[in-house]
C-alpha cells in the first residue's frame, strides 16, 4: 500500500496575511484594467467557473463578468455554496456540464478555484468529450493534500474520507484534455506543492504556471485574469504551453520548486 508524503500547510505568516493580500489583489484589478482589456479575446465558446470550498457563484462574479467581456459564454456552477462532494453534487455537476455542452453545441472549458479545480479535473476525467480544457487555481490535487491545507480538518468533518465518491488514487493524474494548473508560492491556505502537476501524472498538454498572489485572491488577481484569458483563447487542437517572455517574466516566475 502506497503512503502519501507528509506535506505541511503553508507558514503561519502566509496564513495570517491572506486577507490583507487578497485586498491588495482586488485593488490591483483597477490598476491593471487597461492591460486586462488587451488580453486575447475568445471565440465565444462556453466556460463554466466552479467555486472553491465554502464559496459560491457570487464570489466568482467579477471573474465571470470579465471573461464574458472577453467574448465567452460564461456560467457559474449553479449549486449554491461548495461544501464538498456531498451526496448528489458530482451527479448534478455532470448533468450541468452535459446540458451546457449540448446547449452550446460544443465542449465547455472548466475553470475551478481550489476545490472547484479538483471538481473540474474530475468532470473532465469522467466526461472528456464535453470538456475543452481545464484550468485550476490553487487546487490541491497532488499527493500530500490531506495535510497540506488549513481547511483539511473542516473538509473532512463535512465530507468523511470513507464516504468520498471521488477516487483519491487518481486525483494527481491529469485528465485527458489540455490542463493548466495555476499556483502561487504565496498561497496561505494550501501548500503550493500540492497544486502543481507532477511529471508522473502529466501528458503532452499539461502545464503548471506560477503567479504571485494569495489563495483567496486568485479569482480576483489581475495576473490570473490575464492568464485565464490567454489560455482560454487557445483552440484545443492548437494548444501550446504558456511562454514566459518579455514583461510576462516579471508576473509569472519560472521556479517550480
Amino acid at each position: 500500500m502506497r503512503t502519501e508524503p507528509y506535506i505541511p500547510p503553508p507558514s503561519a505568516l502566509l496564513a495570517l496575511t491572506e486577507a490583507h493580500r487578497t485586498f491588495v489583489e482586488i485593488i490591483s484589478l483597477r490598476l491593471g484594467r487597461s492591460v486586462l482589456s488587451r488580453a486575447p479575446e475568445g471565440d465565444g465558446h462556453p466556460v463554466m467557473v466552479l467555486p472553491g470550498f465554502m464559496g459560491g457563484d457570487g464570489y466568482n462574479g467579477p471573474l465571470r463578468r470579465y471573461l464574458t467581456k472577453r467574448n465567452y459564454e460564461v456560467h457559474g456552477w449553479g449549486l449554491g455554496r461548495n461544501l464538498g462532494p456531498r451526496e448528489g453534487v458530482l451527479e448534478q455537476m455532470q448533468e450541468r456540464l452535459v446540458f451546457l455542452s449540448e446547449q452550446h453545441g460544443q465542449a465547455v472549458s472548466l475553470v475551478g478555484h481550489s476545490l472547484g479545480g479538483i471538481f473540474a479535473r474530475e468532470l473532465a476525467r469522467e466526461l472528456p468529450q464535453h470538456v475543452r480544457q481545464v484550468i485550476s487555481l490553487g487546487s490541491p490535487f497532488g499527493e500530500g493534500r490531506l495535510t497540506a491545507s488549513y481547511l483539511a480538518g473542516l473538509f473532512s468533518r463535512l465530507n468523511p474520507p470513507e464516504e468520498l465518491p471521488i477516487d483519491q488514487g487518481v486525483l494527481a493524474t491529469a485528465p485527458p484534455v489540455p490542463t493548466t494548473a495555476i499556483y502561487s508560492h504565496g498561497d496561505g491556505v494550501v501548500n503550493w506543492k500540492t497544486s502543481v502537476q507532477s511529471e508522473e501524472g502529466s501528458h503532452a498538454k499539461t502545464e503548471s504556471i506560477r503567479i504571485i498572489g494569495s489563495h483567496c485572491g486568485m479569482t480576483m488577481n489581475p495576473t490570473a485574469w490575464f492568464l485565464l484569458a490567454e489560455r482560454l483563447a487557445q483552440h484545443p487542437d492548437d494548444w501550446l504551453p504558456f511562454e514566459r517572455q518579455g514583461w510576462s517574466s516579471v508576473f509569472y516566475p519560472s521556479a517550480v520548486n
